[in-house]
């Protein structure tokens, strides 16, 4: 049962956020100092992928590509990150202090999605029927598991296993990636789309688009514990920093539908601006950031409490907010607008007077259609 509805008031209309912005790059009090790295901008509408000096704010490099980028994975300890062009199947590697191409490879086909292993030792790289593992050091082609059925979405959990949805089939398959056995392979009551594990990779959580659930499955058993309804498409999912909650944003309803995966219930639905899509979240303080392209705005709710903190306008059709690993800034990718918007979120609470550094900190051009991204220090 869903639990009630929060909504919240006032839209920014185009001439705030214009004085909003003014005020940000004018006001003379203390702002925040910039992260020593960057923000590698993958540009769907072009080859290449943008580095954002998050020191200046200001485009270091156009890196330029065989094809256009779509997912980009930071490395968890190397100054580096992973680029994946769908079309092609090519995964190049960036070096973020060199902002060069330090390796790459060619799958021979198209590709769906790409993960990293914990350790980053090892990136896997889903197409239609194979995953492919490559080695995380050189980049070499160093396991394929062939598939099934056609993939659409996969997700790899701590404990070494992956979990693979076949939405034509209407199952989902656990494999054991060391070895590349197939464990389970799951019937769904209906087309299961997005796939992702709990954060202790005990239990599996399946989407379906097209009825409105989410089925939670236990890993090893592989047998389902609930199949819960959903007041939107789950189209797009985000845990916060603990992974005890998962947010939902997808058609259907303005809000973001608050799942609590450990107690296998749908908790709160929240109303979070027009038609919510891509999301990301700060451990400290403990936010949540919603895009909502069609009103080219941000809204930002407090997890502990639920309530609204903060609505920004950052341009047209933002889709995919970053986060600088200090929580300093939220980084909005507007796919239309070309550019990326820079939020500054110690504004969002701390502005009392109209003197205050206003949350919008600056705007910065990346390229034609900014797609995806990820932010890789470098001090």
């Amino acid at each position: 049962m869903l639990a009630h509805f929060r909504p919240f008031e006032g839209w920014l209309s185009r001439r705030a956020w214009l004085l909003g912005t003014a005020a940000a790059l004018s006001c003379g009090r203390k702002k925040g100092k910039g992260f020593p790295g960057y923000a590698l901008v993958a540009n769907a509408g072009e080859r290449a992928v943008a580095a954002v000096d998050l020191t200046v704010f200001a485009v270091a490099r156009q890196i330029g590509l065989e094809a256009a980028a779509g997912a980009v994975i930071a490395h968890p300890v190397r100054h580096a990150a992973y680029v994946l062009m769908p079309e092609s199947g090519g995964v190049w590697e960036i070096d973020a202090a060199k902002l060069a191409i330090a390796r790459k490879t060619s799958l021979g086909g198209s590709a769906v999605g790409m993960r990293l292993s914990p350790d980053g030792k090892s990136l896997w790289v889903l197409q239609a029927r194979a995953l492919v593992r490559l080695d995380g050091e050189r980049l070499r082609i160093i396991q394929t598991i062939r598939l099934p059925g056609t993939a659409e979405d996969f997700d790899v959990s701590p404990d070494g296993r992956a979990a693979i949805s076949f939405p034509d089939d209407r199952r989902v398959a656990l494999v054991r990636l060391r070895t590349g056995a197939l464990e389970h392979t799951v019937a769904i009551e209906t087309q299961p789309s997005g796939v992702r594990f709990q954060a202790d990779g005990k239990r599996m959580l399946v989407g379906s688009r097209v009825d409105r659930t989410l089925t939670i499955l236990d890993t090893d058993s592989a047998r389902t514990v609930v199949r819960l309804r959903l007041p939107v498409e789950p189209a797009n999912f985000c845990f916060n920093s603990d992974g005890g909650q998962l947010f939902v944003t997808g058609p259907g309803m303005d809000a973001v539908a608050i799942v609590f995966p450990y107690e296998t219930e749908v908790g709160e639905t929240i109303l979070a601006g027009r038609a919510p899509d891509g999301m990301a979240v700060t451990a400290a303080p403990p936010y949540l950031f919603v895009a909502n392209p069609e009103s080219g705005s941000i809204t930002v709710l407090d997890i502990d409490t639920r309530k609204l903190v903060a609505q920004v306008a950052v341009g047209q059709e933002p889709r995919r907010i970053l986060i600088t690993p200090d929580n300093q800034y939220a980084l909005v990718l507007n796919r239309r607008s070309g550019d990326m918007a820079v939020v500054w979120i110690r504004a969002l609470t701390a502005r009392r007077h109209r003197t205050d550094p206003a949350p919008l900190f600056t705007m910065i051009p990346v390229g034609e259609q900014p797609v995806g991204g990820a932010v890789v220090g470098v001090g």
